[in-house]
This record gives structure tokens, C-alpha cells and sequence, in this order.
């Protein structure tokens, strides 16, 4: 199983200008290579059938990353206009051009349907301007963790790394980041035993109502509250905003003021992360299995609770506890979308119809029940008695007493 790790790193400024220097070298190879690419695109576009001949032009053939790189590397180290490619390792220029090839393959994959999701656009060319620069170096750029800790990077140096934990093995690649805000991240691929995570089964299972007034209720009646960390932190935000605004467009004063705002909003993703990990850490420990709804959460997102869907972060948090009971040897269920979780008495079973949002306690209808729910606490035993169903309906068939065991 392959495993990403992330650490913080600091540069020296020399080194931030030797890493800014690899940055803008990848640039350029990414943005050569997709001038090369689009107006062949175009082309066999207008020709439609690639076996065709027309008086338009032959078919243009899409060169793959191995050819670009002997042109748009090799060759053009040569050339006085590319000269300065020898300031970035050759793994990493490469490296750019497959990652093209794969942004074009999940465009096209998106236009005939074999990419599930949102559709993928073509790829664009880069700017200088942005403001989240990326470098991966593989193994053919001798990458080396050193003894005193540093990690040693081919044309940058050796970097100073805030080591949170080890890494269980010796990693394939790491990718150089640098964020909005300006800080250094390095993330390494490791491969891992899946077994050595693997936790010794547990009793129990819990279903799981994600909300917005409560972030979650569990079926075991666990309120889990909603930190809002958006809305705690919108008053800084908007004079961050606003001095950013006042600064005139291309100024220096103007960058300080956007690495401000880029850090207002980074402290705020980093708590929601942070406490999205921790929950999904305790879930997955504690219970053999995690049910949990699916929730609309891109068309939630257009509503007038916009705001609030997007600080309660519920597709990061569902996928968080997806992946850590994978490892752990959990089992994790996502409910389908249309199970009425809220209409349901758990007690009884009778389904009591829709209610609308500011209902928050009901009682069930049904003579011989009279239950007084919390709407919350009934969704989410709800949601764990559906679980429990899909499990079972999916479960392997268990021999009988007269079968064979060969």
C-alpha cells in the first residue's frame, strides 16, 4: 500500500531562490509542451476520424512524454533561449511532461464518460503568478534523507525538515510544495506493509449524522459539536480582505497583504483538518464499523447555507475515516443518498413522512409506538440499522451443516 507522509520544511533564502528557479523551469517545460500539444488537438478535432485524409492536413500524432523530453530537455539545454533548464534536476522536468500526459488522458476520459465526477477540463498553461508552485523528485534525482535529518535535494541543498514522526520505510519519491501562504511542505510516497496497521477487531459499530447545528450525532447518542472555525475566524478575515484591497495592484505591499489573507485562511483549513483527524481517528479505533450518509454536499454547497457546508468540511471528514478503516481493517459503508434516515422511527420501524429542517424533536405517529425522537440521534440509529442491513445483504453465504469443506 502506498502511503503519502507530509512535513513541514524551512529554506534558507538561498534555497528559496534555488527551489523558485526549479519551479519556474517546470513552468516552462509544461508550457512548451502544451503549446506543442494544442494546436495538434485542434487539428485532429476538425478531422474527427484519425484514419482519415482530408485536404485540411494529415492527422497529427500527439508525441508522448519520452519524445518531448529529448526535444523540449535535452535538445533545448542546448539552445541558448533554454539554457537555464540545467538549474533543474532532469527527473523533475520529466516528471512534468507525464503529469501532462496524464492531464490530458483524464480530460479526455471525462468528455466519453470513463472519469467518474466532475469533469476535467484541458489542461492550461501555467503562470509565474500562481501562487501554489509543486517540484517532485523521484529516485533517478538521488534524493537522500541525511543523518542529522535534513533531506538533501539535487540543486536546492540540504533542507532543514520538521520530522512529526518516521517514515516506516525508504520513501520513492517527494514532491517539494510551496503554499499560498508561502510555507514549504515536503510529501513523501512510501509503500507500507498494509498488515502493520491492521488493529485487532473490536465489539460494536456506529452509525453516524452528519449535520450543521451539530457537527455530528452518533448512534450511541454522542453529540459531536460543530467548531465553525470559518465563522469564529470571519471578523480577521474580512480586514485581511480589506487591506488587501486597498493595495495597489502589482505593488509589493499588495503581495505582503495576499500572503496575510493566504494565512488567515490556511490557519482556518489546517484546525478543520486537524480536527477532522482526530474524530475520524477516535471512530475508526473504537468500532469494527462506520456507516455514515451520503450527503448532496456539492449542491448543498449552492444553497443559502453555502457558508456553512463549507465550514463543516463533511466530504473531508467522510473521506478521512473511509481511508483509516481501510487500513486499520475496518469496515466503512456509505448509506445510499436517498435513505430517508430523518423519517424513520427507529424504534418501530414506521416511516412518518418529511419534515422540514426546524423540526428537531418528533413523535412517532404510530398508535402502538409514540416514541418522542431526537431528529438527530433517530437519523443516526437509523443510519446504523441500514448499515448493518447493506453488511449483511453483501455478506458471503455461510455453509450449511451438510455442506462439503473441501
Amino acid at each position: 500500500m502506498q502511503l503519502r507522509f507530509q512535513y513541514r520544511a524551512y529554506l534558507t533564502p538561498g534555497q528559496r531562490i534555488s527551489a523558485n528557479r526549479v519551479f519556474g523551469c517546470k513552468r516552462v517545460v509544461w508550457n512548451d509542451a502544451l503549446t506543442l500539444h494544442k494546436p495538434r488537438k485542434a487539428a485532429n478535432k476538425r478531422l474527427g476520424n484519425p484514419k482519415a485524409r482530408t485536404a485540411e492536413g494529415p492527422y497529427w500524432t500527439i508525441p508522448k512524454a519520452t519524445e518531448l523530453g529529448k526535444l523540449l530537455i535535452t535538445t533545448a539545454k542546448k539552445t541558448p533561449e533554454r539554457a537555464f533548464l540545467a538549474d533543474a534536476p532532469v527527473g523533475v522536468l520529466q516528471q512534468t511532461l507525464r503529469d501532462l500526459d496524464k492531464a490530458w488522458k483524464a480530460h479526455e476520459d471525462s468528455k466519453t464518460g470513463k472519469r467518474k465526477g466532475p469533469k476535467a477540463g484541458p489542461p492550461r498553461h501555467k503562470s509565474r503568478k500562481d501562487n501554489r508552485q509543486t517540484a517532485r523528485f523521484t529516485i533517478s534525482d538521488r534524493f537522500k534523507v541525511l543523518a542529522d535529518g535534513r533531506l538533501r535535494l539535487p540543486k536546492i541543498g540540504d533542507v532543514r525538515i520538521k520530522w512529526s514522526r518516521d517514515l516506516p520505510s525508504v520513501p520513492s519519491s517527494v514532491t517539494l510544495i510551496k503554499d499560498r501562504s508561502g510555507r514549504y511542505w515536503v510529501s513523501f510516497v512510501v509503500d507500507t506493509d498494509p498488515a502493520g496497521d491492521v488493529l485487532p477487531p473490536v465489539d460494536g459499530d456506529q452509525g453516524i449524522d452528519l449535520g450543521l447545528t451539530r457537527f455530528a450525532v452518533l448512534a450511541d447518542g454522542t453529540h459531536i459539536a460543530s467548531p465553525k472555525y470559518l465563522r469564529r475566524a470571519e471578523k480577521k478575515l474580512k480586514k485581511r480582505q480589506r487591506e488587501l484591497s486597498r493595495k495597489k495592484k502589482g505593488s509589493s505591499n499588495r503581495d505582503k497583504a495576499r500572503i496575510k489573507v493566504a494565512r488567515a485562511h490556511a490557519a482556518v483549513a489546517d484546525a478543520r483538518r486537524n480536527f477532522h483527524h482526530q474524530w475520524s481517528n477516535k471512530l475508526t479505533c473504537e468500532n469494527q464499523a462506520v456507516f455514515v450518509e451520503t450527503l448532496n454536499v456539492r449542491g448543498m454547497a449552492r444553497g443559502r447555507l453555502a457558508k456553512s457546508v463549507h465550514d463543516a468540511g463533511w466530504a473531508q471528514f467522510v473521506s478521512f475515516c473511509a481511508y483509516k478503516a481501510i487500513r486499520r481493517g475496518r469496515t466503512f459503508v456509505k448509506v445510499a443518498r436517498d435513505f430517508p434516515s430523518s423519517q424513520i422511527c427507529s424504534a418501530c420501524g414506521h416511516r412518518d413522512g418529511p419534515k422540514p429542517l426546524h423540526v428537531r424533536t418528533w413523535t412517532c405517529s404510530q398508535p402502538t409506538c409514540r416514541t418522542r425522537h431526537d431528529r438527530d440521534w433517530n437519523a443516526g440509529k437509523n443510519v446504523r440499522h441500514e448499515g448493518r442491513r447493506i453488511l449483511a445483504a453483501t455478506a458471503p453465504p455461510t455453509p450449511g451443516p451438510g455442506a462439503s469443506r473441501r
